[in-house]
């Protein structure tokens, strides 16, 4: 959309249970297209093909979408965030749907360790969550605003200068508050017996609550704030049957595990920059703690659809470097 090009996607999923779009992916399409005044083909549920068609710059505006689903808003949003980011005026987003999400990152994900990030590149959004939204209604309402950026300016991340302190989220909804403190306490042993200073809020919703979800749900968000400011996260989502202090250690070790490879962007940050480094001016370099194959392939797709040269030092699964050379898009 932002570079104004035509598009066709084959085989979409097409290896899933479920090939094709979902509802979430629809939603995202949709929103994309109204920004930038796209002709879209094959845009319904369970689609293996589409057509995408930009036929004016990104534009400003209000928009609101509802995946209808639990769709992930904070994926739907990350479609939209290069679109809004280069668009003509301020834009400002409602999506309604899930907002913590098994396979995709939690809001706050994107508040604490990518909106930091993208402000140093020259972004400017704003993210609130206003409502969590769970399997399997969703429901949950993620507001998103942007101002337009002219050019974005590339970002170095390679040093990795240790761990000032670990902060973190344990929430539940329609659950009993002793979840939220028992995952809470559980991560605080765990790190604190690694040496590390930890602080951990709990956020315990009920119904009178406005901004309580329509489902049960409960989770753990974990954030190592590095001395240099930049932040690694990682996420772990309750599930049925499933101790508070089993969810709550799974996540513990999995952030020891991405602070013992000494590298300062965590493996999913990783795969969330490539679009912003091909697009920014100059050469942005970052260092991952695991080359995942979500990288790789978003590395492949965005020097096709963008000829940013694109140079990797490290293989798949383990600690690499990754350099790229924008095209320094302009907005229009």
């Amino acid at each position: 959309a932002v570079l104004l090009k035509p598009i066709k996607i084959k085989n979409i999923r097409v290896k899933r249970s479920n090939p094709g779009l979902r509802p979430q992916h629809l939603t995202a399409v949709k929103a994309v297209a109204t920004l930038s005044s796209a002709e879209v083909a094959g845009l319904k549920v369970g689609s293996l093909e589409i057509v995408f068609n930009p036929k004016s710059r990104p534009r400003g505006g209000v928009i609101e979408f509802d995946a209808g689903t639990a769709g992930s808003t904070t994926l739907m949003l990350q479609s939209l965030m290069p679109t809004m980011a280069f668009a003509s005026e301020s834009v400002e987003v409602k999506l309604i749907g899930g907002t913590n999400n098994p396979m995709a990152p939690p809001v706050e994900y994107l508040q604490w360790v990518l909106m930091p990030i993208l402000e140093k590149m020259g972004c400017r959004f704003r993210v609130e969550l206003l409502k969590r939204g769970f399997y399997p209604r969703g429901g949950g309402v993620v507001k998103a605003c942007s101002d337009p950026v002219d050019i974005l300016k590339p970002v170095k991340i390679v040093e990795f200068k240790g761990v000032k302190k670990i902060r973190g989220l344990s929430y539940s909804c329609r659950l009993p508050g002793h979840i939220a403190e028992r995952m809470a306490s559980t991560s605080e042993k765990i790190l604190r017996e690694n040496g590390y200073d930890v602080e951990i809020r709990r956020e315990v919703l009920q119904p009178n609550d406005s901004k309580c979800s329509m489902d049960p749900g409960c989770g753990i968000i974990l954030l190592a704030e590095l001395g240099d400011g930049f932040v690694i996260g990682v996420d772990k989502l309750g599930e049925k049957g499933v101790p508070a202090e089993k969810i709550a250690e799974e996540a513990s070790r999995e952030l020891l595990e991405e602070l013992s490879s000494e590298a300062p962007v965590d493996k999913h940050l990783g795969d969330q920059l490539v679009i912003w480094a091909c697009l920014a001016e100059g050469t942005s370099q970052y260092r991952v703690t695991k080359l995942t194959k979500h990288t790789t392939t978003s590395l492949e797709l965005c020097r096709i659809l963008t000829n940013a040269k694109i140079e990797i030092d490290g293989i798949e699964g383990k600690p690499a470097t990754i350099t790229i050379e924008g095209i320094g898009l302009k907005r229009r």
